[in-house]
């Protein structure tokens, strides 16, 4: 329901619509940042609400003066209550098991593990995989304010030249890779598949998949260190 129904008073009542233009003034700085605008515009209503019964003309300020403080604090409280991001209690859990069994993998592995498989490990789909790791990433603010900080953030980028001699490398060592090697690692990291399915295209076990391709991706690394 919005907070501005019940405003019984018709003085009050007619104080709010005048000034519902600071609340959205409000919502638009904290815009993009993991909660939606009506949530944000909602906190602020009750902001409004009771900036207008606790405002004291006499104390010499504007209403508007008074007001923009208590309805950013009422927004602020959706981000320290909930976060910036609404996160169910299922899928933290579920982000914290994925989180243990990528630390393992790794240890196994030497290196990370790719999502299939982590998928394959957690006996889940790719995509409750991607979606419990996305969860369990903090959120990050690409128009921070001056008041929370310090103006925009830039992010660093790698430079596109390097990133192409490093597709260029790779692919020359890929095709120095015997014929069923290479098809292994195409399957893998550029079709995407998993063990599994890259298995059956082989005609090999998973087992042996993954050994080989363990195996396969450190003649690489080495090649091209």
């Amino acid at each position: 329901m919005n907070p501005v129904i019940e405003c019984v008073d018709t003085r009050r009542e007619q104080t709010i619509s005048e000034n519902i233009g600071l609340v959205h003034s409000c919502a638009h700085r904290f815009k993009g940042r993991g909660i939606e605008y009506d949530d944000l515009f909602q906190a602020g209503c009750m902001g409004l609400c009771k900036a207008v019964d606790a405002f004291d003309p006499q104390r010499g300020v504007k209403l508007s003066t008074y007001a923009v403080p208590v309805i950013l604090g009422e927004m602020r409280r959706l981000f320290r209550d909930g976060g910036a991001v609404k996160v169910s209690r299922t899928l933290k859990e579920l982000s914290l098991r994925i989180g243990r069994a990528r630390e393992q993998l790794a240890l196994a592995l030497g290196r990370e593990p790719s999502v299939s498989e982590l998928a394959q490990a957690m006996e889940l789909p790719e995509e409750q995989v991607v979606e419990a790791l996305c969860a369990a990433a903090p959120p990050l603010s690409l128009t921070e304010s001056d008041e929370d900080g310090g103006g925009q953030i830039d992010l660093p980028a790698d430079s596109p030249e390097d990133q192409l001699a490093d597709v260029i490398s790779l692919n020359q060592v890929v095709e120095k890779l015997e014929d069923k090697d290479r098809a292994l690692i195409e399957l893998r990291y550029y079709s995407g598949m998993t063990q599994v399915q890259t298995a059956a295209r082989l005609g090999m076990t998973q087992v042996q998949v993954s050994r080989r391709e363990k195996k396969i991706l450190g003649i690489l690394r080495q090649q091209l260190l």
